[in-house]
């Protein structure tokens, strides 16, 4: 009798265990889309005050850069720099605009979260997540795997599709030739607008594997849409840093966008289609983003792909392009990774690759491309050591706190200790 009563009682917290467990999964709240619910600060356990004072805090600290952002990046140590050239779109942006999620819901909003703005490096998250989509999915078996492997030569168009776009179509025999001219037409012109890029077949770039890029560690040498990965924030005397001795992959972490548009080659390579239609279709849809951003590349990064011509997009952003986006759906991104890649009941990115995400490599503060990780509270020494941030230039900032189940978009800030110090007002007096 005795035992029959023991087994009942485990039977019933076992019971009440999955009932407050499912309890708890069906508590959290997913957007649906075209609407997010709104919550008064108290709702969700925070105190008003907090609130409205970190939202002045934030406006507060607005970047005093040009709001015209093609002229901002002229006059900045990007447009500088050598090949620092535009060849990407840049939008004119609005007032610092920004959103605080807690538990979910929206406790406040300041500027227009609604414009679709450059995002510069956050960029980078996504260009991460086709890489993770592709992980999760098998088409990249293992990101230990060197990424020749996956690799085929690549035709590209030389100049914008606008000065060969009537030729792109002829593609070139072995001989480096064009079958199939039209009328008119001399031998080797059609050619003369193409080139056959390899980007992993050089003795160093061989060994380079998808973890080396993810993480920046890769030290990929050479060049591409015409800027050089030496022109990239270049370290001392230009010549010497050209013929520097390169870093094995895997030892040194170096911030490139010139590295970050070689991957986003690599992961259309994979998928052969355009990366925006990728990330439209398994990950902006279904968290419910809006139909107002876009993804862009280069005037010069087109490619000849299964017959088509199709843009690589750009993976950071530096010469312009990328992801233009609202706050709105930085924030739906931002709170795709809060809740380790599960959005309702779609796990959309595998807990696996969000863990993987934020782990730390060689540089302990970065994760994946572009999860800037709080590790020993270097980076916002007022925010929990769990937290992350995707960052961009600007600055554009999604942070993620699954500490206090938070989510803050600030953009157009001078910088994420700003941000650190938003973060730490609104929590006061929290629950």
């Amino acid at each position: 009798m005795l035992s029959r009563m023991r087994s009942q009682i485990v039977h019933a917290s076992i019971t009440l265990s999955v009932v407050a467990s499912s309890a708890v999964a069906q508590a959290t709240y997913f957007p649906p889309a075209g609407t997010w619910e709104k919550r008064a600060p108290a709702q969700v356990g925070l105190v008003q005050a907090s609130v409205d004072s970190a939202v002045k805090l934030a406006i507060a600290a607005e970047s005093p850069n040009p709001k015209d952002l093609l002229a901002n990046h002229l006059a900045s140590s990007f447009g500088q720099e050598p090949h620092g050239e535009a060849v990407g779109p840049f939008v004119v942006r609005g007032p610092a605009s920004g959103i605080i999620i807690r538990r979910g819901y929206v406790v406040a909003e300041w500027g227009d979260t609604d414009r679709a703005e450059n995002t510069y490096s956050v960029t980078k998250s996504f260009v991460s997540t086709t890489v993770g989509l592709a992980y999760d999915r098998k088409m990249i078996r293992d990101l230990k795997d060197p990424v020749r492997q996956y690799m085929a030569p690549i035709v590209a168009l030389k100049g914008a599709p606008a000065s060969g776009a009537a030729l792109a179509m002829v593609p070139p025999n072995a001989a480096g030739m064009t079958r199939g001219l039209p009328a008119g037409v001399e031998k080797g012109t059609a050619y003369d607008a193409f080139e056959v890029l390899e980007p992993f077949e050089s003795e160093h770039n061989r060994k380079i594997t998808w973890d080396h890029l993810l993480r920046q560690t890769s030290d990929w040498q050479g060049t591409l849409w015409g800027k050089p990965d030496w022109a990239d924030r270049p370290r001392g005397e230009i010549e010497a840093w050209k013929v520097r001795p390169r870093n094995e992959p895997g030892t040194v972490y170096t911030y490139n966008d010139v590295r970050v548009n070689a991957l986003a080659l690599a992961s259309l390579t994979v998928w052969r289609r355009p990366l925006p239609q990728v990330l439209r279709e398994y990950v902006m849809d279904p968290i419910g983003a809006s139909n107002t951003w876009r993804w862009y590349g280069y005037d010069n990064s087109w490619i000849i792909l299964d017959g088509q011509l199709v843009q690589s997009v750009a993976g950071g952003a530096h010469w312009g392009g990328g992801m233009i986006l609202s706050a709105k759906d930085m924030a739906r991104f931002g709170y795709l990774t809060l809740r380790k890649g599960k959005w309702g009941d779609k796990q959309i990115l595998s807990e696996e690759w969000i863990r993987m995400a934020t782990t730390p490599g060689v540089n302990t503060g970065y994760g994946f491309m572009n999860y800037f990780l709080n590790t020993g509270k270097r980076s916002m020494p007022n925010s929990p050591e769990q937290s992350f941030t995707h960052q961009g230039n600007g600055a554009n900032l999604i942070y993620v706190d699954p500490v206090n189940d938070l989510v803050v978009v600030a953009r157009w800030i001078t910088s994420p200790r700003a941000l650190d110090g938003v973060v730490k007002q609104l929590l006061v007096g929290s629950q």
